[in-house]
């Protein structure tokens, strides 16, 4: 009798927890995954492409997103690192970067992306294929600053029209430019 008392018992932690519903916000600071795939739409960003050493090697544009999977900044952010891929394509290395493997460790030079991080997320920097900063800000930073940055460094045309974030669930939203 307690043997089949302890398998119910089982069988119905077991069901609970597989019925137990996903918690996941786009306000709170909780790890909810890859804030890329869930909030924009677009886990293909990470990891990214090439690394900073590589890009600046082969000079080109790096655009660098320092951020963090479980920071609501950084999630309200993401759509706008996803719009950035959609709008410039190759023309740039984007690099959205977590700053977990950043964090108490030495800048090693110019190739390394500690040396731009200022301990504050999101943050972007962009730099020219010569590798000079071009645009430094964190916070929020507007879509249409990042792109005239993106535009003087390419020497390509920056999308025009005014950008505005569009929320279409709980979870994601999307970037609209006008």
């Amino acid at each position: 009798m307690a043997r089949l008392l302890r398998s119910l018992l089982g069988l119905l932690c077991a069901i609970t927890l597989i019925g137990a519903p996903v918690q996941a916000s786009l306000t709170s600071d909780s790890y909810d995954g890859n804030i890329y795939a869930l909030y924009a739409g677009n886990g293909s960003l990470v990891p990214p492409a090439t690394t900073l050493g590589d890009s600046q090697a082969a000079g080109r544009t790096s655009v660098l997103v320092f951020y963090l999977d479980d920071s609501s900044t950084s999630k309200a952010f993401s759509p706008v690192v996803s719009e950035l891929q959609r709008l410039w394509g190759r023309s740039v290395d984007l690099m959205p970067l977590t700053t977990d493997t950043l964090q108490n460790r030495k800048a090693e030079g110019a190739g390394d992306p500690a040396t731009y991080w200022h301990g504050r997320i999101p943050q972007v920097v962009v730099l020219n294929g010569e590798g000079s900063v071009l645009l430094d800000q964190d916070g929020q930073v507007p879509l249409d600053a990042i792109n005239q940055a993106i535009s003087k460094a390419t020497g390509l045309t920056a999308p025009e029209g005014v950008s505005t974030s569009l929320s279409f669930n709980e979870l994601n939203t999307e970037v609209q430019t006008r």
